[in-house]
């Protein structure tokens, strides 16, 4: 990791918490804060299922990969990704330089709290939410490992005790 950027990025899954989470540890620690998704709607202006719909999966991973690389380029900033930021390996080679924190959660605690969204393409074109939940963390979880300096379990845990337990394994 490199020291003078300072930045902290959160991966996980859809309703992992890492907006949520990610908004209130900036304030914590006097950073600045990006989501990612956010980033994405705010330069091009529409929604990311439109873009979906008009690009497809592979034309938005595009979109997200330009936003990643421009994020991670401000230092002393906590990044909030999306779900799928660790797809592709030139994400994953862009992360090694921020300290990154995985924020895991139990399928049950995933389908709860994305029940009531809207705004999650590969979600939202599910017939099965808990299914496509299960085979998105089944096969994102090994590489969101892969790219963590550190392993939160958010399961039934308040904001504030994840964002005390992300303040003990950040480097100062």
């Amino acid at each position: 990791m490199n020291k003078r950027s300072a930045n902290i990025v959160l991966v996980g899954p859809p309703g992992s918490g890492k907006t949520s989470v990610g908004r209130r540890l900036a304030c914590v620690l006097k950073h600045d804060f990006f989501d990612s998704d956010f980033e994405i709607v705010s330069r091009t202006g529409v929604a990311i299922d439109y873009i979906f719909d008009v690009e497809g999966e592979e034309g938005f991973r595009k979109r997200e990969t330009q936003m990643l690389a421009d994020l991670c380029k401000i230092p002393n900033v906590v990044i909030a990704t999306g779900g799928g930021i660790v797809i592709k390996s030139e994400n994953r080679e862009l992360l090694k330089n921020s300290f990154v924190v995985y924020l895991s959660s139990t399928i049950k605690q995933l389908v709860k709290r994305t029940a009531r969204s809207k705004s999650r393409p590969l979600l939202e074109q599910s017939s099965n939410r808990e299914k496509t939940i299960r085979d998105l963390v089944n096969t994102r979880d090994p590489l969101y490992r892969e790219v963590a300096n550190a392993v939160i379990d958010t399961t039934g845990k308040k904001l504030y005790a994840i964002i005390s337990e992300i303040k003990k394994v950040v480097p100062k």
